[in-house]
């Protein structure tokens, strides 16, 4: 959780620091340190992808979890969840509750947040969740200084929605094993990449759809064992 809770604090910090600096920030400013950081993103991504000694599992994994999350839609599901939101919510509303509810979406619903909150859960690493508090707090004080202090409040879904993730994959470290976590943690850098590469607008990478390939060296694991009859 303490990649959560760095997270949160982030965006309550920069939404403060929007709130006083209200009337808005150069848009130069905003594009040059959202690259820097979008760099710092793949070098993250770089480092856990290179932790792998079986590129065949990682490689298969990715392969057949990117169909699987196409088949699933989970791209285009995360977006039909937020432009969802953004309808019920947001038309109408005060400046507060306008805030929270963009500020949420841009928060929550993403492959950062799920990716780097598994990380934090499986591994205890907590660079990725480290990095998206940057980001997020640079992107807090760029949207309080034009939506208000109900960006603030967006801290609290973060908070909720990331907590559960983590938590939930926490429990599954009784059956993860040093070699499992390397090739699962290669799979998420090599993810995290590819957000990375999202972020500096190289090419829209559909990293949601990519998901399911977190899982696989663990179903993979999981499979081996029973076949050779260490599992029940």
């Amino acid at each position: 959780m303490f990649g959560t809770i760095v997270n949160t604090l982030a965006i309550i910090a920069g939404s403060l620091i929007g709130v006083v600096l209200k009337g808005g920030i150069p848009k130069k400013y905003n594009i040059t340190v959202m690259q820097a950081v979008s760099l710092a993103v793949i070098l993250i991504g770089l480092k856990a992808a290179l932790k792998t000694d079986e590129l065949l599992l990682v490689i298969f994994s990715l392969a057949i979890g990117s169909v699987a999350g196409e088949f699933l839609g989970i791209e285009a599901r995360l977006e039909q969840l937020g432009q969802w939101f953004q309808d019920r919510f947001s038309k109408g509303g005060n400046s507060i509750s306008k805030g929270f509810v963009t500020a949420s979406l841009i928060y929550c619903v993403g492959s950062m947040a799920i990716v780097g909150s598994l990380e934090s859960g499986l591994t205890g690493n907590h660079q990725t969740l480290f990095a998206k508090s940057v980001l997020d707090g640079i992107a807090s004080i760029i949207l309080a200084s034009t939506l208000g202090i109900g960006v603030a409040f967006s801290a609290v879904s973060v908070l909720v929605y990331q907590g559960v993730i983590t938590v939930t994959a926490t429990f599954m470290k009784a059956v993860l094993v040093p070699p499992v976590i390397n090739q699962m943690s290669a799979v998420g850098g090599l993810l995290i990449m590819a957000i990375g590469f999202n972020l500096m607008e190289i090419k829209k990478i559909k990293v949601g759809n990519m998901l399911p390939a977190i899982a696989l060296p663990l179903v993979y694991y999981l499979v081996k064992k029973l076949f050779a009859g260490e599992i029940f």
